[in-house]
């Protein structure tokens, strides 16, 4: 997920340096939205996994 967030980020930057504006927000709106769900699904990961031994 976050190698999908970056893709985007680098395809915004590039899109922007090339002068296409609406490329560039796109792009960067996506790799905002695939980086926050994540750092949820990466906070939800860490909450599940700290659970103590079942005895």
């Amino acid at each position: 997920m976050l190698g999908w967030a970056l893709t985007f980020l680098v395809i915004a930057l590039i899109a922007a340096a090339l002068g296409f504006g609406g490329l560039a927000g796109t792009a960067a709106s996506v790799a905002k939205i695939l980086f926050v769900v994540f750092l949820v699904l990466f906070v939800i990961g860490l909450v599940m996994g700290r659970r103590g031994p079942t005895v």
